[in-house]
């Protein structure tokens, strides 16, 4: 059966994604070191209300609160044995949303990284990991999710493994890596690089593409790169609403919401088809993307020049597909929330 979002793809030149589950949940209360899963449970309302924002603001596609609803993740909080249960929540809760929005809406089962180290540099098997995912798929699928959405990996071997466990799961997947270290993933990956693996999956997803990272403009040149290796699957642009700055005993984004929709457009000329953002988005942003998306007509392919005239500089003077860029190095465990 093919899935809702494969069939609005059919339909649609482009799709509006949602923002930043970390920044609002932040704003509603949830601390730092907090397991924003535990909500889905503690506070649905709020987690309804994270939903409903996306979907009042425009979004085709929202995500649930579930980026680290892997036992190895949930396990840092004393609730591993929790997993299904949560992610299940999680999906329900956005079910509720959706079906109440009058247009269609999609329901991603968000997917995070493990936050363990793949083999053979870590101790993390490949089939761990597959098991993990796979228990996450399964609550995300149970609980309604119309598609799954592996998002902020760097490690190609654990893309692969999560792309495994969604077939396993009978489920259409989206999945997406972040490009934060010049170009490339923390794993060394290259946007060149990710494109050809994604063609060699046995599962291959739906659409793949580049989530948060360092900046939209470090994100439009990944998406320039994705389109150059020639792949013609559909692209995803979640870029971060500009660039983080501590002010006050928290960290804000500096990107106004006029910045995000020039972003947005500049990402669906460049060839990105499912366009949202990552860390500091907020329901604003989102409305001014989705306006300027149905306002400003179709465009040729931003150059680099341009992108930075409009957007700001990149991060590197190199995207890494022309061997400038560091080579792979060992991954921390760090703990990202899609802030």
């Amino acid at each position: 059966m093919t899935s809702p979002l494969a069939r609005l793809l059919e339909t649609r030149d482009w799709l509006l994604a949602d923002g930043a589950t970390g920044t609002t949940l932040f704003n509603m209360g949830l601390q730092s070191g907090d397991a924003p899963e535990l909500w889905n449970d503690e506070h649905p309302d709020r987690i309804r209300a994270l939903y409903q924002g996306a979907v009042d603001a425009g979004s085709d596609i929202f995500l649930t609160n579930s980026f680290g609803g892997t036992r190895s993740r949930l396990k840092l909080h004393n609730a591993e044995d929790r997993c299904y249960e949560l992610n299940k929540r999680a999906a329900e809760l956005g079910r509720e949303v959706a079906d109440k929005a009058g247009r269609p809406v999609i329901v991603a089962g968000s997917m995070g990284p493990t936050g363990e180290i793949m083999a053979p540099m870590g101790p993390l098997t490949h089939e761990r990991a597959v098991e993990m995912f796979l228990e996450q798929a399964k609550g995300l699928r149970d609980g309604g999710a119309d598609v799954l959405w592996v998002e902020t990996i760097s490690a190609p071997e654990e893309y692969a493994a999560a792309a495994e466990a969604c077939g396993l799961a009978g489920m259409d997947w989206c999945g997406t890596m972040s490009f934060d270290t010049a170009g490339r993933t923390m794993m060394g990956l290259t946007s060149a690089g990710m494109a050809e693996m994604v063609e060699k999956l046995p599962h291959a997803p739906l659409a793949y593409g580049a989530n948060c990272g360092v900046g939209s403009s470090d994100l439009l040149r990944t998406v320039l790169g994705f389109r150059a290796a020639g792949s013609e699957r559909p692209v995803i642009a979640k870029g971060n609403a500009g660039i983080p700055k501590y002010h006050d005993g928290h960290i804000h984004y500096d990107g106004t919401p006029e910045l995000m929709a020039r972003y947005a457009v500049m990402a669906r000329d460049a060839g990105a088809t499912i366009i949202g953002g990552c860390c500091g988005t907020t329901p604003d942003h989102l409305r001014a993307m989705r306006r300027a998306l149905e306002e400003t007509p179709r465009g040729t392919a931003p150059t680099l020049e341009q992108i930075t005239a409009e957007l700001g500089g990149f991060s590197s003077g190199s995207d890494g597909t022309d061997d400038n860029g560091p080579a792979a190095r060992e991954r921390s465990g760090r703990r990202r929330t899609r802030t």
